[in-house]
């Protein structure tokens, strides 16, 4: 070997040497992009999950709705109890197990990206990404208190915990219970002398934290705090004083029965907005829950029986009850839009993947 071929080999392993330098230096950098750059599309893939899959119950905010718990606390949770309960569902409530292990429909990448989601905390980004999509839920239905009401409450004695605890009842309870307690096919009557006498504050409160098993009542102590419960349980106990003031609120009106084609296709909108994450496209069922879209179903159920069953949902299964989600109205473009498949439907509902 020359004296300048030796030169050019020496500077060589210098220069391979210096590359293989900086390339560690900036491995750190690199590592980090490239793991900011994941981080980025897991959470645009989970946002995308989430308008799909989950607002319908916790909105599009994760602010929760009705019985179903908000999700904006998760940036402070545990990521592994969040994956769990997301692939293997709860016991006994309305949150169904997503995992394709568990017989759902999410693969584990897709419960990471939810995850990741869930705790980057960008709630205002995924609420645009959901009304971009047209999956905004629509909003519960609430027994509106006239200001004067609340003023002639608060004038009894000790009325303002009475006053917070009607509204909190309007919000969240009238749409099942009644607009003053007097029950409906959904739910008992609260407002009467025998359930005062039959049930003390503390057999109250232990219904509302837990619920009933083998009920519609769902357990609340996800979605109201301690002092809206307390305050809920102070209504039932002294109810009776609203009604020797004359307090009442206005009853939530019943819409008719509407089968026009403009109620189907509502019907069809509120379908696909809020039941094809269960029940498929075009109501051909999934893994979560069965098909609709079938002459088995459709000619064995009557209208009244589909809208029950939406309205109150059914126990034992992850059917949630949507009375007080949905109008009556809603209820029945639902039902107008099951029954307007019928002409076409197959006997049986075809095999899903």
């Amino acid at each position: 070997m020359t004296r300048q071929m030796s030169w050019i080999a020496l500077i060589g392993t210098f220069m391979i040497a210096a590359a293989f330098g900086i390339a560690v230096l900036r491995e750190p950098a690199r590592q980090a992009e490239a793991a900011a750059a994941l981080n980025t599309a897991l959470i645009a893939e989970g946002t995308d999950v989430y308008a799909e899959n989950c607002a319908a119950c916790h909105g599009a905010n994760g602010e929760g709705i009705a019985a179903y718990p908000p999700l904006t606390t998760a940036v402070s949770m545990d990521a592994q109890m969040i994956y769990n309960t997301i692939e293997r569902g709860r016991y006994n409530t309305g949150m169904a197990a997503f995992g394709v292990d568990e017989g759902g429909i999410f693969t584990g990448m897709q419960i990471q990206s939810l995850v990741t989601m869930l705790q980057a905390d960008t709630w205002d980004t995924v609420a645009a990404r959901v009304a971009e999509l047209g999956l905004t839920p629509p909003q519960i239905v609430v027994a509106e208190i006239p200001a004067e009401t609340i003023a002639l409450v608060e004038t009894l004695p000790d009325g303002a915990p009475l006053s917070v605890g009607l509204t909190v009842y309007a919000e969240n309870c009238a749409a099942c219970h009644g607009a003053n307690g007097e029950g409906s096919t959904l739910a008992p009557a609260l407002n009467t002398d025998e359930l005062r006498v039959r049930l003390s504050d503390a057999d109250i409160a232990r219904t509302i934290t837990d619920g009933v098993p083998g009920t519609l009542m769902s357990s609340w102590s996800s979605a109201l705090d301690a002092a809206q419960q307390q305050a809920v349980v102070t209504l039932i106990g002294r109810w009776g004083e609203l009604n020797a003031a004359g307090v009442s609120l206005p009853t939530i009106e019943a819409a008719p029965l509407d089968m026009s084609p403009q109620a189907v296709a509502n019907g069809q909108r509120l379908f696909d907005l809020l039941c094809t994450q269960c029940h498929g496209i075009d109501g051909y069922g999934s893994p979560i829950a069965p098909a609709l879209n079938n002459q088995t179903f459709l000619s064995t159920t009557p209208d009244a029986a589909i809208q029950a069953i939406i309205a109150g949902g059914v126990m034992g299964t992850v059917m949630p009850a949507w009375s007080g989600y949905l109008t009556d109205a809603d209820i029945a473009a639902i039902t107008a839009y099951l029954r307007s498949l019928q002409p076409t439907a197959p006997i049986v509902a075809p095999a899903q993947p």
